[in-house]
Order: C-alpha cells, then structure tokens, then sequence
C-alpha cells in the first residue's frame, strides 16, 4: 500500500499560510495599537496644553490669594487678641483701684459713724458707765 500525503501536504500547507496570516494581522494589530496610542497620547497633551493649564494658573492665583488673606486674618486676629488682652488689664487694674478707693471711703466713713456713735453714747449715756469698784487687793 501507498501512501498517498498529497492532501495532508495541502491541508499543512493550508495552516501554515493561516499560521502567517494570523502573525501579519497580529504585527498589524499591534502596529495600529502602537499609533492609536501616540494619537491619544498627543491629544492629551494639546488638551492638557489648552485646557489644563490655564486652569491650573488660575487656581494656583486664588490658592496664592487665599494664603495672602489667611495671613492678613491671622495678622488681625493677633492684633484683636492683644487688644482684648490689653483692655482686660485694664479693666482688671481699674476695678481694683476703684475697689480699693471704695474701701477706703468706706473705712473713713464708717469712722465718722463710729465716732458719732461714740460722742451719742457718751453724751446720752454719759453717766450710766461706771467703773468697776477697786477690790481691796488692789490697795495696798
């Protein structure tokens, strides 16, 4: 018996051209793939060029005034807390001094009641205060 591989010769040479085939649609995928990407790669630029950019100037502005006025707030917020600070001192020492005269006015005027008092006592009840009688130990 003869073999006869002419129609295996076929059907091998069959899959090797599909074999090729599909290695060329492969490096043609991947060519394709490889220029989609530096497209898109450009496009983000420009877009990040046109779009991005300005955006980012403009938001590095306002982030640039917000530390202007953050400081300029601090700054008053120093001031006022100095002057409250301040004026608390004095209040303090005021109403110390003020306490202090009261005190004192006070003092002198509860004095001139004593003192009063004392003279009324003295002259309505002059005679009703006696000393205590000397005891004979006393004597000698």
């Amino acid at each position: 018996m003869a073999v006869d591989l002419s129609t295996t010769n076929i059907l091998l040479g069959i899959i090797a051209a599909t074999a090729v085939l599909e290695a060329l649609l492969i490096i043609g995928v991947a060519v394709g793939g490889y220029i989609a990407y530096g497209r898109v790669m450009q496009l983000v630029a420009d877009l990040e060029t046109r779009q991005v950019a300005p955006l980012r100037e403009k938001v590095e502005g306002i982030l640039a005034d917000v530390k202007t006025v953050t400081a300029r707030v601090s700054e008053q917020t120093e001031r006022v807390d100095h002057a409250i600070s301040g004026t608390m001192e004095r209040v303090d020492e005021t109403a110390e001094r003020v306490k202090g005269s009261v005190n004192d006015k006070v003092n002198q005027a509860l004095g001139v009641v004593r003192g009063i008092r004392a003279v009324i006592v003295s002259v309505l009840g002059g005679g009703s205060r006696h000393e205590p009688p000397a005891t004979a130990a006393g004597r000698v």
